[in-house]
């Protein structure tokens, strides 16, 4: 066999010599200077296969490049990759929406006011909300709320809380619902109070929850959580509109600020 080399080639040397000693008949050893490439080595060992007695190999003074990618195939090793499988991105999104959003943490009693000192009162022949200027022993027309507060695991508003708004000693509930195109502020009878304990951030229940945000000492804003941007309002004393219902931060014509009043 005869070993191609584009670079000089050292015969006749005392290491050729040496090696051609123990060589069978007809074989020769060509010593380069050059770096070995990747060809010179697979022809190396094509040829300590030939002299072991390796099978598979055509027998003649030149190789096929056939002969070349079958005993690389042969002396391949296996390599076995072993992949840590994560959640991929989807995943996580998909258990986000499946985990509660808003989990309630605590309720105390309160009252409302607004900037006129108007309190809510309940009108229960419409069952609607009415803010009045209460006077002298009328005062117990003044209804008292339930205020829940909610936690939620990545918390989307750093200056503002989630809350719930019950009607003390009722199962009714304040809500935000969009009617008309126009989000409006309902009683809603909740006869199962512990669908309130935990919320799915996109479930309809959001409808219940107000992002209080206060805004001085024992004044806030109270936002739909549902409607974002509309706020729960008082109109001015001078108007004849007592409800109290949803409105724009930019309406003048109504009050968005209460004072909280909190009784435990």
């Amino acid at each position: 066999m005869e070993f191609e080399s584009n670079c000089s080639l050292m015969k006749n040397t005392s290491a050729s010599v040496a090696w051609s000693s123990k060589l069978p008949q007809g074989l020769d050893v060509e010593i380069s200077h050059h770096p070995i490439t990747l060809h010179c080595v697979a022809n190396l060992l094509i040829a300590m296969e030939r002299l072991n007695g390796g099978k598979g190999f055509t027998l003649g003074t030149e190789f096929r490049d056939e002969d070349l990618l079958n005993f690389l195939l042969e002396s391949a090793v296996d390599e076995h990759i072993v992949l840590e499988l994560g959640s991929t991105h989807t995943e996580h999104i998909e258990a986000r929406s499946r985990a509660p959003g808003f989990s309630s943490k605590g309720e105390y009693e309160c009252s409302v006011t607004d900037s006129e000192n108007k309190c809510w009162v309940l009108n229960e022949g419409s069952m609607e909300l009415h803010a009045m200027m209460l006077q002298g022993g009328s005062s117990y027309h003044k209804v008292h709320l339930n205020l829940s507060t909610y936690v939620t695991p990545v918390p989307s508003e750093t200056e503002a809380r989630p809350v719930a708004l019950g009607i003390k000693g009722s199962n009714l509930y304040l809500s935000c619902i969009t009617s008309g195109g126009t989000p409006t502020l309902h009683l809603e009878e909740v006869a199962d109070k512990e669908q309130l304990k935990s919320i799915n951030h996109e479930s309809d229940m959001v409808r219940f929850l107000f992002y209080k945000r206060d805004t001085g000492v024992d004044v806030s804003t109270l936002e739909s959580a549902h409607s974002r941007n509309w706020f729960i309002s008082t109109a001015l004393q001078q108007d004849k509109t007592k409800m109290v219902n949803m409105c724009q931060r930019e309406n003048h014509n109504r009050f968005t600020t209460f004072t909280i009043q909190r009784h435990n």
